[in-house]
């Protein structure tokens, strides 16, 4: 017998039935409907889905299987018609009732009886009146339910009564009553709001649930079976319906419908495959299907002329395939492939048609040589920028290499859609690790503003993650999406920083999970935003400072003038037992691995060189923004680099900041009340302390004597 994919034999098949292997939730439903008058069916509604089909293509031949692809409404009805199920009907708020399909290919009387039952003989203009008035249409729908449910074999006998609602025609002669199915799509878009039901709404959901309950099975004529005419809503997930609807009787059943797991891809990137092949050249089988079996997918496939000049897809391609879509439906590797095809691209490039599909853009910068000579050349500026980290620029460059050659990752059995890269910097305050991740970007992608920055510091309140991801369903915010997915869907070539991260909620650190491991995130509003062509970069502070003693008092661990490999041995200690025991995320320190990159403390001769270029650069601010040429005598330079380079413990924001008050602060006052400043040049020709505890600064101002 035929073996379903949960292991289970079909459900009932009857004798001579053309057995098939259907998806886990259809054969959960067939399965159960003896006992359940209603099912909830969410998730991945709108996807096609794989049946496995047994055939005998000769008298006396062996049997063989193939797979075919069908919507989600023909795996339903091509299962409940072999229980003895006559027709499917289909209800949404736009069109109100359909007949789908009946048991019969063409001229199924039992159809036309059906329709006239829902419709009368004016099928379009009763639809129309239908949908004039919401809440008549809801009190009509709920009518019809009722009918359909006991397969109108009991008209006449509602207690309930609905003004102004049009008769029915009598149902035609029948000695039992008709076994249906109804479908209620896009079920999320009865109820305008489903936390808050108008009455007409709460009256059409309550009836539904009272259905449930007084709902009784119909017998089947033919074999006796007694099963329910069951009422299948489909809704993208269960909160799209009232929750004492969904969970408000033992008949009412939920099944969720998964994403396609990686077994599933790999059958349909077979079919898909052969695909490819038919309409590169290849030939149909008899019954139209091009097929695709094991033999033809090993080395028989390398050999012969089916296509001219594109290698034939093998296992290998099959498997690539089915890999680079983890995350999506089967519909989606379906467009994938047809985008493919319009393209004009190979089996074995499939993988940049997925990347096109969920990114949007053709161009890949990664695959670009110029990437791999923007590292080369890069090398250069961030060491000009990035000052005494020598250990810790070049273990990032070593891993901007890995991400360039697409080596992140390749380790595990398939990388699949990680991060291009993944860098953790970690170590003193001030000594550039905020720099280090603003070059990377302008290394790779040609601009600063390549960088995404997010200080975590403002992500610290337990429902921060909505700032990130976007408000789920019904909350403020809902429709401005999230800033993080927002922004990565709209550039997804870019580096995102997060500063400061052991600063953030334990909710947004578990998001993270979800980003290193698959490279995606959900927002709010159910969009996925990939993350597999970005170069994430963590920042911290962590494992400087530690509480001990007992007093349990907070003190430093990693002082300046360590030797650097006791440094990084204290610090990664450190960062691993804060995420180990501290906060209990073992699972995100695992993912970070060995992409920690530990910066030192900055020395007197590093310092000295901070000083001057953050003296160069406030004589450039001030020549560009106010034509006044700053310049600054051998004392007065010795004297301020004293003063802003004693204490390093800060690094070079602190510089900065010491120079903010010792050179910057002064120098605005002296110039502020000056009419003309073009053309000026002031030379600092001494400092001394004033009597506030900071410096004074003599200066020489030359008006019109600048170069």
């Amino acid at each position: 017998m035929t073996m379903t994919e949960t292991g289970k034999p079909p459900a009932s098949p009857a004798a001579g039935r053309r057995e098939r292997v259907l998806p886990a939730f259809a054969e959960e439903l067939v399965g159960t409907l003896s006992v359940h008058s209603q099912y909830v069916l969410h998730g991945s509604i709108r996807d096609i889905h794989l049946v496995r089909h047994d055939k005998n293509p000769d008298e006396g031949g062996a049997e063989r299987q193939y797979d075919d692809h069908h919507t989600l409404t023909e795996v339903l009805w091509n299962a409940l018609r072999q229980e003895g199920y006559e027709v499917l009907i289909r209800f949404d708020i736009a069109d109100g009732f359909t007949v789908v399909t009946g048991r019969a290919p063409t001229n199924d009387p039992v159809v036309k009886e059906v329709r006239e039952l829902l419709h009368g003989r004016d099928a379009p203009r009763a639809a129309r009146a239908q949908r004039a008035d919401t809440p008549t249409h809801l009190a009509e729908a709920e009518r019809t339910l009722h009918s359909i449910v006991t397969g109108w074999k009991q008209q006449g006998q509602r207690t309930k009564k609905t003004p102004e609602v049009r008769p029915r025609p009598e149902p035609p002669q029948r000695q039992h009553p008709y076994r249906v199915v109804l479908l209620i799509d896009y079920a999320a878009r009865i109820p305008t709001d489903v936390t808050r039901l108008s009455d007409p709404e709460r009256d059409f959901f309550l009836n539904c649930l009272k259905l449930a309950e007084d709902a009784r099975p119909i017998p089947d004529p033919d074999s006796g079976r007694r099963l329910f005419n069951p009422v299948i809503w489909l809704a993208d997930g269960e909160r799209d319906l009232p929750t004492w609807l969904v969970a408000g009787s033992e008949r009412v059943r939920t099944i969720g419908i998964p994403l396609p797991d990686l077994g599933s891809r790999r059958r349909m990137a077979q079919l898909l495959a052969a695909e490819h092949i038919a309409k590169s050249g290849g030939s149909e089988d008899r019954d139209g299907q091009v097929r695709l079996d094991k033999k033809q997918l090993g080395g028989g496939l390398l050999g012969g002329g089916l296509l001219d000049e594109e290698r034939r897809p093998d296992e290998h391609d099959v498997d690539t395939f089915a890999r680079a879509t983890a995350g999506l439906t089967l519909r989606a590797m379906r467009e994938s492939a047809h985008m493919a095809l319009d393209r004009g691209l190979s089996f074995a490039e499939m993988r940049d048609a997925v990347r096109i599909y969920q990114l949007g853009v053709k161009d890949n910068p990664w695959q670009a040589d110029y990437v791999r000579e923007q590292i080369r050349k890069g090398e250069a500026y961030i060491r000009s920028r990035v000052k005494g980290q020598e250990k810790a620029v070049g273990k990032t460059l070593d891993i901007l290499k890995r991400a360039a050659l697409g080596l992140s990752g390749a380790q595990a059995s398939h990388p699949g859609s990680r991060p291009r890269g993944v860098l953790f910097f970690a170590g003193p305050t001030g000594t550039g690790k905020t720099e280090l991740a603003k070059s990377v970007a302008t290394v790779l992608f040609g601009t600063e503003d390549a960088c995404l920055r997010f200080d975590m510091s403002e992500f610290s309140a337990p429902h921060s993650v909505d700032r990130l991801l976007g408000a789920p369903p019904g909350y403020v915010g809902y429709e401005a999406g999230g800033e993080l997915t927002t922004a990565v869907r709209n550039d997804p070539f870019r580096v995102v920083l997060f500063d400061e991260i052991d600063k953030a909620d334990k909710g947004v650190l578990d998001k993270f999970l979800q980003v290193l491991e698959d490279g995606r995130l959900t927002d709010g509003q159910g969009v996925t935003t990939y993350f597999s062509e970005c170069v994430l970069i963590f920042t911290s502070n962590l494992g400087v400072r530690k509480r001990t003693g007992e007093g349990r008092r907070e003190g430093r661990v990693a002082e300046p003038g360590m030797p650097y490999h006791q440094l990084e041995e204290i610090i990664l200690t450190n960062v691993k037992e804060h995420f180990v025991e501290e906060i209990g995320r073992p699972e995100l320190m695992n993912r970070l691995g060995g992409n920690v990159v530990v910066f030192d403390y900055i020395d007197a001769k590093v310092a000295a060189e901070i000083f001057n270029s953050q003296v160069g650069n406030i004589q450039r601010v001030l020549r560009e923004e106010q034509g006044v040429h700053l310049r600054l005598s051998d004392d007065a330079h010795q004297a301020l680099s004293a003063y802003c380079t004693a204490d390093v413990d800060n690094g070079g924001r602190g510089i900065g900041m010491l120079l903010e008050t010792h050179l910057i602060n002064p120098l605005a006052r002296a110039l502020f009340d000056q009419e003309e400043l073009t053309g000026t040049v002031v030379t600092v020709t001494g400092v001394r302390p004033a009597g506030d505890g900071t410096v004074a600064l003599d200066l020489r101002v030359v008006r019109g004597g600048g170069r």
